[in-house]
């Protein structure tokens, strides 16, 4: 399971998350995975673990960012840690864009039948 070599943001579909919060699956294959994840104000990707490992580049906007009960306030150009099975949790302060890497990728992001 893997992406296309070259992926083309206008023909790599948004799917919505709910709560004003869409995703776009990027690169991938099974040991690493990259997603695009548009989040609108006051928008909060719910506290949640899960086994991979996450790094995450705020692309725009400015976001509170909880991992393990440590919160930063963070904007463009800043980025966070995730390790595996942290609680962790992001509200939009205004709207913005993360860029999500995990590893090993996230299978249950992805829909076999639909890609």
């Amino acid at each position: 399971m893997k992406s296309e070599k070259f992926i083309y943001s206008d023909s790599s579909p948004f799917d919505s998350v709910g709560n004003g919060i869409t995703r776009q699956i990027l690169a991938y294959d099974k040991s690493l995975m990259m997603v695009r994840v548009c989040f609108d104000k006051g928008s909060i990707g719910a506290l949640h673990t899960h086994l991979h490992s996450q790094a995450t580049y705020v692309v725009s906007g400015q976001f509170i960012v909880e991992i393990n009960k440590e919160i930063a306030t963070l904007s463009a150009g800043d980025s966070f840690y995730d390790a595996p099975n942290f609680h962790h949790s992001v509200k939009a302060l205004e709207a913005g864009e993360l860029i999500d890497t995990f590893s090993p990728m996230r299978e249950d992001f992805i829909n076999i039948d639909a890609r």
